[in-house]
């Protein structure tokens, strides 16, 4: 199933859950009420709050790591294109006759990585590609070590090329492990947990009054709801609608660039 389709979908069933169980709460309030009047409400306010607290906190954290991990990604683009085009600038230290074949090369791997990141829902054409520029990254260092090792290639070809393609190869490893960094998905099932948890203990609140009251309901839901569904894009940013895709613009100005 779609990435999308399913955090929307859990969004969804999280928002019905809690529209449930606030009203199985609010009838469980209103018939401990009618059994016993005086001890309903007594000693909730300790237990809601520990709940909601809790909830609060897990919210904070969890909404702050994935923003934080959002920007970390979108500046690793950058990061990545800046190294590409350095090491790109320093084959012009290169004898002449070797430059044409590696700069060629140089524009393959810019295609190559940014096919990558637009393949991350399908795991084969992923790995396949990968593999492709892990490849050119191979070949990219060889004929660069074989230029700078000629009679006529001036020292600092070496001194200053073959680190920036090293640099140039760790940003893909960094970028890599970047794209599977996610809490475990324990916080995520305990957010909702907390959540539905939360929303039984509201309903139980709301039975103190006669009617219920639609709007302080509908809203506690949506906002939650909403929340952990913007919470699990943020975390996912190549599959749902919050994207760093716009991010990917560096890459394209630098294979423009190369041409």
């Amino acid at each position: 199933m779609n990435f999308q389709l399913e955090t929307i979908l859990l969004a969804v069933g999280l928002f019905c859950g809690m529209i449930f169980l606030m009203e199985l709460g609010r009838r469980i309030g209103q018939a401990r009420k009618a059994r016993d009047p005086e001890a309903a409400h007594k000693g909730i306010g300790a237990v809601e709050g520990a709940v909601f607290a809790l909830l609060g906190l897990i919210i904070a954290f969890t909404f702050s790591g994935a923003l934080s991990r959002f920007n970390d990604r979108r500046l690793l683009v950058g990061e990545e294109s800046n190294a590409i085009g350095t090491a790109y600038l320093r084959v012009g230290l290169l004898p002449r006759e070797t430059q044409p074949e590696i700069q060629a090369l140089f524009r393959r791997y810019v295609d190559v990585r940014w096919d990558t990141y637009h393949h991350m829902d399908d795991k084969a054409a992923l790995r396949k590609k990968l593999a492709e520029a892990d490849a050119l990254q191979k070949e990219i260092w060889s004929k660069s070590l074989s230029a700078c090792g000629r009679p006529d290639a001036p020292a600092q070809a070496t001194l200053l090329l073959l680190p920036a393609l090293n640099a140039m190869i760790d940003i893909t490893t960094t970028r890599i492990v970047a794209t599977q960094e996610h809490p475990p998905m324990v916080v995520f099932w305990l957010l909702c947990i907390l959540a539905l948890a939360g929303a039984l203990l509201a309903g139980y609140g709301m039975s103190e009054s006669r009617g219920r009251s639609l709007i302080h309901m509908i809203f506690f839901a949506v906002a939650i709801s909403i929340t952990v569904f913007v919470i699990i894009d943020l975390e996912y940013p190549r599959s749902g609608l919050i994207r760093i895709d716009s991010a990917d613009q560096v890459l394209y100005d630098l294979r423009q660039s190369m041409n």
